[in-house]
């Protein structure tokens, strides 16, 4: 149990720091099959109204400070502007994603090709079932692995070789969060928030022996997708229909940042659905 003399040290001890992020604008942002339990292709999407969602989050995260990078989108790839699953680049390696469904195999190839002319070192295509920062988050020197529904246990004995990083591997079991990234946000190095549900018994108990303090999400905070945020170390860059969640940041020091992605939330995305980030 984290003390009050704790939580207050940690209030005044936060501190943001710069980050580097590639996103992809919602350009072919259209929902015309189903491949998660979001998806509904009756459904109408307002790409207008995805676009002014998605250029909020980029403006917002520059006017915290933060440096955004921008991949040009692909007809014919509605998913794109998911960039969180392009990959993966940490330190001085990069790998591209290899996605489930072919709906979307052709992504990996147009993030590789935009980490290439970017000059990212150490680039590498992935062999086995990867899908980037959706399934693989940094927290310190680790990187916790989801799988169960999309990214492979043989991809995160790859991801661990190629990055030379220990990788934790972690189950999920609600198909409605088939991606790590949509049930656990990494706050800073040592603390994170989760969906404990989310994850077998087996990965919960691992989870609650390393992150003793996490911030444990309400159900209806997981249900909008309010755990796929992106966080600088003080402020947490969340959908702002996770309220409870919100409360529980600001409670523990950080500073939460609603953002309205209802519209990219048909697709099964939120803000860090639509975050690459360049772990430097």
């Amino acid at each position: 149990m984290t003390s009050v003399a704790t939580l207050r040290a940690e209030s005044t001890a936060r501190h943001p720091l710069p980050r580097r992020f590639v996103m992809c604008r919602p350009d072919y942002f259209e929902v015309t099959y189903c491949i998660n339990p979001w998806m509904d292709p009756a459904a109408p999407v307002d790409r207008a109204r995805a676009l002014l969602q998605w250029e909020t989050l980029r403006a917002t995260y520059e006017e915290y400070g933060h440096k955004v990078d921008v991949v040009p989108g692909v007809p014919g790839l509605p998913d794109m502007v998911f960039a969180a699953n392009g990959g993966l680049v940490v330190g001085d390696r990069a790998m591209s994603a290899r996605f489930t469904h072919p709906e979307r195999a052709a992504e990996g190839p147009a993030y590789h090709n935009w980490f290439a002319q970017h000059g990212l070192a150490g680039l590498v295509d992935a062999k086995e079932i990867n899908e980037g920062e959706g399934d693989f988050l940094l927290v310190g020197d680790r990187l916790l692995a989801g799988m169960g529904f999309r990214s492979s246990l043989a991809a995160h004995q790859e991801v661990a070789q190629h990055f030379s990083r220990p990788v934790m591997s972690l189950e999920l079991v609600d198909p409605r969060f088939y991606h790590l990234d949509t049930v656990l946000l990494p706050l800073d190095d040592n603390t994170i928030a989760y969906f404990p549900p989310a994850f077998s018994a087996a990965s919960q108990a691992v989870l609650s022996e390393l992150f003793p303090d996490a911030i444990v999400a309400t159900d209806a905070d997981a249900a909008v997708l309010g755990l796929n945020g992106v966080s600088d170390g003080l402020n947490v860059f969340l959908s702002d229909k996770a309220t409870a969640l919100s409360e529980a940041l600001r409670a523990r020091g950080y500073n939460p940042v609603g953002i309205d992605m209802s519209e990219l939330l048909k697709a099964g995305g939120s803000v860090k659905c639509c975050t690459l980030e360049i772990h430097e």
